[in-house]
Parts: structure tokens; sequence; C-alpha cells
């Protein structure tokens, strides 16, 4: 799966446990100095306090780990309310709601989905886009968030 990278997922997953937080995904583009952004959350959401805290652990792993060889920026973040989807489970908490999703290989002649996530498996999400469903390989996506829902009192 290509919507967060393993093996610092992994390796970063036992301190964003030690500290309450569930580590949502880690993400890494720039090339030379690189950004790796790691998003957190907790069931009492994510302040800037625990953001702080969790870039300490997680900058105290990798310069333990190093598995990363050219420089970058660490971000911790919260996932927001265009939350990443990067695992099984988070496609499963979502089945409803709007989701937009990249993927790296055409399916159906199209890489981009936008539509009712309306099902979920380990190896699948299913979405829904101008009345037709498809199944999209969590391996073969590169990116996928939940549309924001705005809501505003009149």
């Amino acid at each position: 799966m290509a919507l967060t990278i393993p093996h610092i997922d992994e390796m970063l997953q036992p301190g964003a446990e030690a500290l309450g937080y569930e580590l949502v995904a880690v993400e890494m583009g720039g090339g030379d100095n690189a950004v790796v952004r790691i998003y957190i959350d907790s069931p009492d959401g994510v302040t800037v306090d625990d953001c702080a805290n969790a870039s300490r652990q997680f900058s105290a792993i990798l310069d333990v780990e190093d598995p990363i060889s050219t420089r970058y920026t660490l971000e911790v973040s919260s996932p927001g309310i265009d939350r990443p989807l990067a695992k099984p489970v988070h496609f499963k908490k979502f089945i409803g709601d709007d989701v937009k999703i990249k993927m790296a290989t055409l399916i159906d002649g199209r890489r981009r989905f936008t539509g009712a996530l309306v099902d979920a498996t380990d190896e699948f999400a299913v979405v829904e886009v101008d009345g037709e469903q498809t199944q999209l390989p969590y391996r073969e996506m590169d990116k996928a968030r939940l549309v924001p829902v705005y809501e505003f009192d009149a």
C-alpha cells in the first residue's frame, strides 16, 4: 500500500501508542530535502502540544534507527477534516462518507475517484462514482482522503 510508508510506520507505531496516539499515516516527498509528514490522532483530538510531544518522540526514534538517507524535515500534524485514509481500518471506519482517491495505475480508464465509500475489505475499497461501483485495491492507491463536509448554521 502506497498510502503510508510501511517501514517507517511500523518503526514509529510503538512510540505513538506509548503516548496514547493513533499513527494515522506517514507521507514523504521532496527529493534531496524531503518532508516526512506524520499524522496522529486520539479520541480527544490533537492539540499543538500533542504534535510537539509526538515530534520529539518520533525524532528520537528516527535519529536512532536512521531509515532516511537524505536530509528531511519532520512535520507532525492532526489528520484534519480531509484526513488521509491509509489503512484498511480507516476505510472501514468511514464507510458511507465521500472519499477522494488517486490511483497509481488506471482502473476502468481513470486514476481519480471521488464518491461514496460503499464498502471496504482488507484488500480493497469500493467507491461509487456516477452510480457505478468500482473496487480499488489499496496496494495501487497513491492517496486517499475524506472529502470534507462543511456545515454552516444559518
